[in-house]
């Protein structure tokens, strides 16, 4: 990463980063949320339109990271140039306590900060024991030397940049909420060399209290702990020939698969987590043929299902990209009406300058650029999806996007003329 460093536990300081042009600003899960933080929030469509122009041209200059706040100066077009901050509340010490405890009973979170990786489920660890990492609407507030008391194209530009240093390096998100990197692995090398602390003896019960008390029961013990992965179910490769139409290689599959789905939804239980939405067949059949490379498995999944082996293939793409929710927008083609019509419009009316506006060809809830060069997709949540051809066929391109300009961006790169 293009860096120049101060004091790397106060304050990190990156080199302007290169124009954007042609490609989404924020390509991974959590540098996507960020931008959701921003775009959910601000009141003018068009100062945020305006921020990715300035952010795609190159017109932001050197970042400064420190706890609760980034810094920049923005250049508009006619080289007038602002500050720009935008302030974050930072950690509390007893929340960095709770994270800090939870990652290192966590192998798993370990290794990915290590190869700066911020996966999902780390996250909703952290919220499991009340510490948001990620940003959420409203909590990104803006202040700049333009004087606007919203987002102004200046912290909008600002932000988009920032999803970008944030796809290269989540420590830079850590850090912003309080404590650098060399801090937080420090603290974690520390919490994992202490040694366990011996439980204490329990006290004892006088015998004539125990006795008055005997009808009273005693408190529940704790829940056990969740193993990490779930149980493997007995295999069926035995002597004894199977009964007519029995497929006992499917029958070991499904047991897998409802061993992890269980494990799943135990897993949110004993977190809090609201319950997965339930699937259709249909749906439960991609599911499961995304969780074996097994070709004899998918084709039964595929015939189950109603789909041919590629439309199988191409679900399971879907499914891998954004679950029910992307599967939805592959298979489901529906009328766009009403005031969802208008508020699309509006979006690809206000994503581009006139200049710069491809031309899209819409049928139903599909736009497609001129020269098949590219296709977004509108979700039912919203969000557009990006597509592009290959051999001769519209495939997911990647993760959905808050506006139709950047789907159209991840779309188009690499698309078939």
């Amino acid at each position: 990463m293009n860096r120049y460093d101060g004091d790397e536990h106060t304050e990190r300081t990156f080199a302007a980063l290169p124009p954007a042009q042609g490609r989404a600003f924020a390509q991974t899960w959590w540098g996507r949320a960020w931008l959701k933080a921003l775009e959910d929030a601000a009141l003018d469509a068009q100062q945020l339109k305006a921020g990715r122009r300035l952010a795609r041209a190159g017109s932001v200059g050197a970042v400064s990271v420190r706890p609760g706040r980034i810094t920049a100066v923005v250049q508009d077009r006619d080289r007038t140039q602002h500050r720009a901050d935008v302030l974050l509340e930072e950690l509390s010490g007893e929340q960095w306590d709770r994270f800090l405890d939870m990652t290192v009973e966590r192998a798993g979170h370990v290794a990915a900060l290590l190869d700066r990786d911020m996966p999902p489920h780390l996250v909703e660890d952290a919220a499991a024991t009340g510490v948001d990492l990620l940003p959420g609407m409203g909590d990104l507030e803006p202040e700049c030397g333009c004087g606007a008391w919203d987002h102004c194209a200046h912290t909008a530009a600002l932000c988009y940049q920032v999803a970008r240093l944030l796809d290269q390096d989540p420590f830079v998100l850590l850090l912003m909420r309080g404590r650098g990197e060399r801090a937080v692995l420090d603290d974690i090398q520390a919490r994992s060399a202490a040694p366990a602390e011996a439980a204490p003896e329990p006290d004892g019960v006088d015998a004539a209290e125990a006795f008055a008390a005997g009808d009273i029961l005693p408190p529940l013990p704790e829940l056990p702990r969740l193993p990490e992965h779930p149980g493997v179910p007995p295999s069926l490769d035995t002597e004894t020939p199977p009964p007519s139409g029995l497929d006992p290689a499917a029958l070991e599959y499904l047991a897998a698969g409802a061993a992890a789905q269980a494990h799943l939804l135990l897993s949110d239980a004993l977190r809090g987590v609201a319950e997965h939405a339930a699937l259709t067949p249909a749906q439960d059949a991609v599911r499961l043929a995304a969780g074996t490379s097994v070709q004899a498995v998918r084709e039964r999944l595929a015939r189950g299902s109603g789909r041919s082996r590629e439309q199988l293939e191409l679900a399971v793409r879907a499914w891998e990209i954004g679950g029910a929710a992307a599967l939805d927008v592959l298979e489901d083609e529906w009328a766009v009406e009403g005031d969802t019509l208008v508020r699309a419009r509006a979006a690809l009316e206000s994503a581009w300058d006139e200049d710069e506006r491809p031309s899209l060809r819409a049928k139903a809830n599909r736009w497609t650029a001129s020269g098949a060069a590219g296709q977004v997709r509108l979700g039912r949540d919203g969000r557009w999806w990006p597509y592009r051809k290959e051999r001769g066929r519209w495939v997911p391109a990647g993760g959905p996007a808050q506006d139709p300009a950047t789907a159209l961006a991840s779309a188009t790169a690499g698309a078939e003329e």
